[in-house]
């Protein structure tokens, strides 16, 4: 998921210079701690559930979220003043860093680590270490117009004949299939599908790396039948989406999908709280990426609400205290009914209260959910480029298997 595209300000210049996470006055044990967070969409929230922890347990956490906090938190993780309590990605190289340098304590021996379904954390191990709590995730996949496929008799596809089929359908209805965000500055909405195609032509999250990201430089070509059959996936695209996708931005994509401009539209479950604001006339659902054959359909995703104490806070007890409290299910419940992002912890995996994103989240904490390829890679961006340069060129294979190589090749 992109994340950064989407922070919205809510901390002033003065507030980012005054931050700290372990201030100069705070002494050894102090009840005085700093809980850094990323998801600034769930401030009000997150806000809510310390408050209460604070009454509680008669504490003082603070809970801070900046704008840009991943460069904030790169720079106070640099200048040796890390927050004591971190929101942090654990699939971002960062995170993996510094988990191998030793700034985060390690909660494997937690007994709140048994609150969370087996895997959810050694997903992110470092070295065999624990040293984030993950508790919910994102995932990525279809949002569907469930009354348009009943009115014109289609069906939820099960494999990727049956998906190129029901785009002929759409078509043959004299309706649009895809609202898209075909943009270079919004292309960060097709990752999971550009993933995804990898991960079904190469054999999954290893093949695909192991043909991206760890061949040999230049290795990637037109003529491999892993190339051909990611270009034909993503070929699905071209010619199929609204007017002016090319052009089209996050939010145009949610408006032509609940206009009912287009039937499908491809993007992460962290787009269900924008398709509801604009009160779509239609029941929203949606399905997951299809594979060849019914039954290997995926996801990818990684955690998203997650995290880690820093090896210097004052008070460590406080801090492992404040994550026994998030992963209390009546405590992390409150925040996933307004995030909705599905959650690790074992007593609420029954919960299918989203119904419009269930037809993805079913896959999640399973073996049908992949972590993001970039987990192993430098960077990003390039790679979302890449994606609406091939739809919006009209399927060019040289230049997309050109623009791979040299996405990749520095990291080789």
């Amino acid at each position: 998921m992109k994340f950064d595209k989407k922070y919205v300000v809510l901390a002033t210049s003065a507030f980012l210079l005054s931050a700290c996470g372990n201030g100069d006055d705070d002494s050894a044990g102090s009840r005085s701690l700093e809980v850094f967070s990323q998801k600034p969409e769930m401030q009000a929230q997150l806000q809510a559930i310390v408050d209460d922890f604070n009454e509680e347990y008669e504490a003082d956490l603070e809970l801070v979220s900046v704008p840009d906090p991943g460069t904030v938190l790169r720079t106070r993780i640099a200048n040796n003043d890390a927050p004591d309590i971190i929101n942090i990605f654990p699939q971002n190289t960062d995170f993996q860093q510094w988990s191998s340098a030793g700034e985060f304590i390690e909660l494997s021996n937690e007994e709140f680590m048994d609150n969370i379904v087996e895997g959810a954390a050694e997903e992110y191990a470092i070295n065999d270490g624990i040293y984030s709590l993950p508790l919910t995730t994102n995932a990525w996949g279809f949002f569907y117009n469930e009354d348009k496929f009943n009115e014109l008799s289609l069906e939820v596809p099960e494999t990727w004949a049956e998906f190129e089929q029901l785009v002929e359908d759409i078509n043959n209805a004299g309706e649009v299939p895809f609202a898209g965000a075909f943009s270079t500055a919004d292309s960060w909405t097709l990752n999971g599908f550009h993933q995804l195609a990898w991960a079904q032509a190469a054999g999954g999250y290893d093949g695909a790396n192991d043909y991206l990201r760890h061949s040999e430089p230049g290795a990637i070509s037109t003529k491999d039948p892993e190339f051909q059959r990611v270009t034909d996936q993503l070929s699905l695209l071209i010619g199929n989406a609204q007017r002016n996708s090319a052009g089209a931005s996050y939010n145009d994509a949610i408006a032509a999908f609940t206009n009912e401009d287009a039937l499908i539209m491809p993007n992460g479950i962290w787009a269900l709280p924008a398709i509801n604001e604009q009160n779509p006339d239609f029941t929203v659902r949606s399905f997951a990426y299809p594979g060849e054959n019914p039954g290997e359909q995926l996801t990818v995703g990684a955690a998203d609400l997650a995290f880690s104490i820093s090896e210097s806070t004052s008070n460590p007890e406080l801090a492992l205290q404040f994550l026994e409290y998030m992963s209390d299910p009546d405590v992390l419940r409150r925040y996933y009914e307004v995030d909705g992002m599905p959650t690790s912890l074992v007593e609420l995996q029954d919960d299918d209260s989203f119904e419009e994103t269930y037809g993805i989240t079913q896959y999640t904490f399973t073996d049908q959910q992949m972590i993001w390829l970039h987990q192993d890679w430098d960077s990003e961006e390039g790679f979302w480029h890449a994606t609406v340069d091939f739809i919006n060129g009209g399927g060019d294979e040289e230049a997309l298997a050109n623009s791979l190589n040299q996405f990749f090749d520095p990291m080789k």
